[in-house]
């Protein structure tokens, strides 16, 4: 088994681009902007309360894992996971709108 010696606090997946466009700017299309509410809303109602705090600051505050993991007392590979299952659930909620 090789062993990890680096930690990257990159995400840059197609799950990963997909919420930043969808989050990354104001448009005129309706579609695109009912999309962005029923995101907010799948944040706000659906995710655990540690999952909703690292994407905000994620994806809204523009901090990056490392230093998320300072601010919640926490290691970078468990901000990482928690963003992954928090992503996994909007996904799969969003599944039904797209």
């Amino acid at each position: 088994m090789s062993k990890r010696n680096s930690y990257s606090d990159e995400f840059s997946g197609d799950t990963d681009k997909r919420i930043l466009s969808i989050l990354e700017y104001e448009s005129d299309d309706e579609s695109r902007n009912k999309l962005r509410r029923i995101l907010l809303k799948v944040i706000n109602n659906e995710l655990t309360p540690r999952q909703k705090e690292i994407i905000m600051l994620y994806y809204y505050k523009g901090i990056d894992t490392v230093k998320i993991s300072r601010k919640l007392g926490i290691t970078p590979q468990a901000v990482s996971s928690t963003m992954a299952r928090a992503r996994m659930k909007i996904y799969r909620i969003l599944q039904y709108y797209i």
